[in-house]
């Protein structure tokens, strides 16, 4: 039974897919759910969540849900492609965020959703986390942005399991026995201090901060261990794995050039 029933009107495609998933969840899945009253039962409001798995969204709509609220997610654009799911994902209510605009479209849509009074999900690290150890990486600037503009509380959220439910960027789903999801939503992140004064990118990249330390904790309850003392940067990682690269062909193209001005590396007359 939900803690919290709906009051808002569902429309036709949250009615399919809540038929359709919800079964599916409730015997796959057992809810190791805390603290989910904190999710306020009206206005606008943003879930800042960590991201394990493409089962996530699944699993914290199912929570949102259960207490009464529909979730509005942030998207990548490539699922409203498909003519069939983007029809669906629309109707939902669903934000497609295009890369190529660096996500301007999808910052507007989410700040008109909270304002209109919807509880906005956002994984502030952009996409499953490369941590080893799946602990969550630097956040983008998203929630935080969203939580300035609007004024509306951002709620960590930390969750934990879905990862064995479905193993990061795997298609093959782990059904039974039923995988135990957790999921912990923290208190509201302060960021009246932030909020009082103009929204620099200092402060912006202060409010990520926030954010993301307060999922961290979150996490850190759930896994019951402390988080390493310095988050995976993807962009670092990516920086450093294309100068790897570039290094590598550099020293593949002197090693070549040098066989050739030794006669090494091709016909000799």
């Amino acid at each position: 039974m939900p803690v919290r029933r709906l009051q808002q009107p569902r429309g036709w495609a949250w009615t399919i897919a809540v038929a359709i998933l919800k079964p599916v969840l409730l015997a796959t899945t057992r809810q190791d759910w805390h603290h989910g009253e904190r999710i306020p039962a009206t206005g606008g409001v943003v879930l800042a969540v960590n991201h394990t798995s493409h089962v996530d969204p699944l699993t914290a709509a199912h929570l949102v849900y259960d207490h009464g609220r529909l979730a509005r997610f942030l998207a990548k654009s490539g699922l409203f492609r498909n003519r069939f799911l983007g029809f669906f994902l629309r109707a939902a209510g669903q934000i497609p965020v295009e890369r190529e605009s660096h996500g301007h479209a999808a910052y507007a849509a989410a700040v008109d959703a909270v304002r209109a009074g919807e509880c906005v999900v956002v994984y502030p690290e952009g996409t499953i986390t490369r941590d080893p150890q799946l602990w969550p990486m630097t956040g983008k600037t998203g929630a935080a942005r969203i939580a300035l503009e609007t004024g509306c509380p951002v709620l960590p959220v930390g969750q934990w399991g879905a990862h064995e439910l479905l193993a990061p960027y795997s298609k093959r789903p782990h059904l039974f026995p039923p995988t135990t999801i957790h999921l912990s939503v923290g208190e509201p992140v302060d960021l009246s201090d932030l909020a009082a004064g103009p929204v620099t990118t200092e402060v912006v990249h202060a409010a990520t901060e926030r954010i993301q330390a307060a999922i961290v904790a979150e996490v850190e309850v759930l896994r019951g261990e402390k988080a390493p003392a310095e988050r995976f940067d993807l962009r670092r990682a990516r920086a450093a794995e294309r100068a790897a690269r570039e290094a590598q062909e550099s020293e593949r193209l002197e090693d070549r050039d040098q066989k050739q001005d030794t006669g090494d590396g091709g016909d000799t007359p």
